[in-house]
C-alpha cells in the first residue's frame, strides 16, 4: 500500500505566500480569533454599506475581501487562479452577489454566471463554476413549490423564467466542458432545489458530469437522501454528481423548527453530523464508476479518510470524479499538500463587487469564530510557517 498522506508541512501549505502575505494574514486571523470583535464589525460593516461610506469598501478590500476573495472581476481573479495553478490547485468560480430577488437582478446573475462559464473555457484550471438558485429564483417561489402550493399565473411564469435560466446555464457548462454546482441552502426551499438539480443532472449528465446537487450532511435525512438521490441517477440512466458539506445554516435552521414548532431538521451533535459525512465519503467511493463527487470541508479526518480510501482501493489520485476543496483564504495547508500529493485539490473563489460580497464575507467572519479551533489551527500554521522562514534566513 502507498504511504499515507499528511497535512502538516507549512512550507508547502504556503509555498503560494510572500513574507509580507503571511503576516498580513497572522494579524486579520488574529482579530478573527476575537468573537467581540466579529460581532462589532459585522454590525458596523451592514450599516456602513447602508450609509454608502466611500471609505468603507477600500477598507473592506484590502483587509477581508483580499483574503477570502479573488477580485471585483473574472479579470482581477485571473493571476490569483494563475498562481493557484502553478502550484497544482484548480479553482471553483462562485459569483459572490447574495441577497437579491427581483427579475433584473436574476438577470445580472445569469448574465455573470455565463460569463464565468466562458471565463473557464478559456482557462485550463475552473473545473466548475458554483451557483445558488436563489440568485436565479425568487425565494417565496422556491418556497411554494417545496410545499407543493400552486403558483399564481404570474409567479409560475416567473419560475419558468428561472428554469430556462439554469438550463441555459447548464447547457453551456455541458457545451464548454465545465460543471456546475447547485449549492444546498435553507431546509424550507431545498425540495425545490434538489428538484431542479435532478432534472438538470437527467437532462445533462448522460456521458460526464455536468451538473452536480449539494448535500449538507448536519441535516439528519441527507445521507438517506444522497443514497436514494443517487439510486434514481441509477435507475434513471444518468450520471450522478454530489458536493457534499457540513452545512452553513444551522443557527437559522435551529430558531426557524423552534418557532414554527416543527421537528429540528440538524444532527444533535457535531459527531453525528462527521458521521454522516464520513459514511458520505465511503458511499460515494464505492459509486465512483457512475459518481462524481466533491469532498468540500475544511475537516482533517475526512480530508485524510478519502485520501485512504481512495489509496486503499488503488483508485488514482488525480481520478477525474474526485475532487477536494476548501474556501479561498482558509486550510491552505490542507489544499496545497493535497495538491503535492497528487490529489486533484481546488479553492472554492469567490468573486464579485466588493458592496456584492459583504454578505459573504461577514458570513466567513462570523464562521470562523464559531468554529471550534479554526482560528487556533489557521494562527499556529501561519506562526509555524513564520518561524520556519525566519529560521532559514
Amino acid at each position: 500500500m502507498e504511504k499515507s498522506v499528511h497535512f502538516d508541512n507549512t512550507q508547502i501549505g504556503f509555498s503560494h505566500k510572500s513574507n509580507g502575505q503571511l503576516t498580513k494574514m497572522k494579524w486579520l486571523f488574529t482579530l478573527l480569533n476575537y468573537p467581540w470583535i466579529v460581532s462589532i464589525g459585522s454590525t458596523l460593516a451592514l450599516w456602513a454599506l447602508k450609509l454608502r461610506l466611500p471609505f468603507f469598501q477600500d477598507l473592506v478590500k484590502h483587509t477581508m475581501f483580499e483574503q477570502f476573495c479573488g477580485g471585483v472581476t473574472l479579470t482581477e481573479c485571473e493571476p490569483v487562479i494563475k498562481n493557484m495553478a502553478q502550484h497544482h490547485t484548480l479553482t471553483v468560480l462562485d459569483y459572490g452577489a447574495e441577497g437579491k430577488d427581483n427579475e433584473e437582478d436574476f438577470q445580472k446573475a445569469h448574465q455573470a454566471f455565463i460569463q464565468s462559464l466562458q471565463f473557464a473555457n478559456n482557462q485550463q484550471n475552473i473545473p466548475v463554476i458554483c451557483i445558488k438558485l436563489t440568485s436565479l429564483f425568487s425565494f417565496a417561489a422556491l418556497q411554494k413549490v417545496s410545499e407543493k402550493k400552486l403558483l399564481l399565473t404570474e409567479e409560475l411564469e416567473a419560475f419558468e423564467r428561472g428554469i430556462e435560466r439554469i438550463r441555459s446555464i447548464c447547457q453551456l457548462a455541458h457545451d464548454t466542458n465545465t460543471a456546475v454546482f447547485i449549492d444546498a441552502e435553507e431546509s424550507w426551499i431545498q425540495p425545490a432545489i434538489d428538484d431542479i438539480a435532478d432534472d438538470m443532472m437527467k437532462a445533462f449528465n448522460t456521458t460526464q458530469v455536468v451538473v452536480y446537487n449539494t448535500f449538507q450532511m448536519y441535516r439528519h435525512d441527507r445521507l438517506a437522501f444522497l443514497k436514494s438521490s443517487q439510486l434514481k441517477a441509477t435507475k434513471n440512466q444518468y450520471l450522478f454528481g454530489a458536493k457534499i458539506v457540513r452545512g452553513a445554516y444551522m443557527e437559522k435552521e435551529r430558531l426557524r423548527a423552534k418557532q414554527m414548532g416543527y421537528p429540528d431538521p440538524i444532527n444533535p451533535d457535531k459527531s453525528a453530523t462527521d458521521r454522516d459525512f464520513n459514511l458520505a465519503l465511503h458511499f460515494l467511493v464505492d459509486s465512483i464508476q457512475n459518481t462524481a463527487f466533491c469532498n468540500a470541508t475544511h475537516n482533517d479526518e475526512s480530508t485524510f479518510l478519502l485520501t485512504k480510501l481512495l489509496i486503499e482501493r488503488q483508485i488514482p489520485r488525480d481520478h477525474p470524479h474526485v475532487l477536494f476543496c476548501q474556501l479561498y483564504g482558509m486550510s491552505d495547508i490542507l489544499t496545497y499538500n493535497l495538491a503535492h500529493e497528487g490529489f486533484r485539490s481546488s479553492k472554492y473563489m469567490v468573486y464579485g463587487p466588493v458592496k456584492d460580497v459583504i454578505p459573504y464575507l461577514i458570513r466567513r467572519a462570523q464562521e470562523n469564530t464559531s468554529v471550534s479551533g479554526d482560528i487556533g489551527r489557521e494562527l499556529a500554521n501561519i506562526s509555524k510557517e513564520i518561524s520556519r522562514r525566519q529560521s532559514a534566513s
